[in-house]
């Protein structure tokens, strides 16, 4: 039983760029072709995109995950103790962060004003007031500084709330588009580093081309901003910083 890329791609949940691009670099090539050259994928590559599937989802590296799953001294049964381990751990990270949810949700039904700690306990164990007081310190003199102290004064908890949508949803599509392959410089990358602009000029300050270019070098240099991207993707620090520089190009 063999079956086409797009079959693959409908039982995997990925396109046919993605599963093209794994047989492009190595990853998963399909183990025949049909009389007109199509790609014909049996059991045995299912198995593997599984696997594949699996750590991409842990957040390993498409480089790693070839070494992984090439090592000849790591049996399948090896792999998926590790996965275990590892989803184990997720699952008890997001059971907490559902509870910090419900704990907002039900302030919010019964009127109570959350603290800072409460409003961040989504974000993990972070002190907000600590950034708060490193931003004064390294921008508080300036108008963009001022600019957002002004507008942030009046955002609701439903405010932040649609930012924290919109991260989310620009992020998951970040990683999509590395995911598939696309360059840095592409057209693509280019829209996703400009869309990232333009939030922050619609919910904080002006935040001309210049700027940007500014910004996307302190999320490489930086290990809290690195940090954070690269936890959308591993290498989404670097890869943003050169789709920023690309786009800040293209718009002279």
């Amino acid at each position: 039983m063999s079956y086409s890329v797009g079959q693959v791609a409908g039982f995997a949940g990925v396109t046919v760029r993605t599963l093209h691009h794994y047989d492009e670099i190595g990853l998963l090539s399909p183990s025949a072709r049909s009389r007109a050259g199509h790609r014909r994928y049996d059991d045995a590559d299912l198995d593997r995109l599984q696997q594949i599937l699996f750590y991409r989802e842990l957040g390993f590296p498409l480089d790693e995950v070839a070494v992984l799953l090439d090592d000849p001294d790591v049996d399948p049964q090896e792999h998926l103790r590790r996965q275990h381990a590892v989803l184990t751990e997720r699952i008890e990270r997001l059971r907490k962060m559902a509870a910090a949810v419900e704990h907002a949700m039900e302030a919010r039904k019964m009127g109570i004003n959350l603290t800072p700690e409460e409003k961040f306990e989504l974000f993990g164990a972070k002190d907000p007031e600590a950034y708060a007081e490193e931003a004064e310190r390294r921008w508080g003199g300036t108008e963009t500084y001022a600019e957002t102290q002004r507008r942030t004064a009046r955002y609701t908890k439903e405010d932040w709330r649609q930012i924290q949508a919109e991260v989310a949803d620009w992020s998951a599509r970040f990683a999509a588009l590395m995911e598939e392959g696309e360059p840095a410089s592409g057209e693509r990358s280019m829209d996703m580093a400009e869309e990232h602009r333009r939030h922050i000029s619609t919910w904080f300050y002006e935040c001309t081309f210049e700027i940007h270019r500014g910004i996307g070098e302190t999320y490489v240099t930086d290990e809290r901003f690195r940090e954070f991207y690269d936890s959308i993707r591993p290498g989404a620090a670097e890869f943003l910083r050169e789709a920023i520089a690309a786009n800040a190009a293209r718009h002279g």
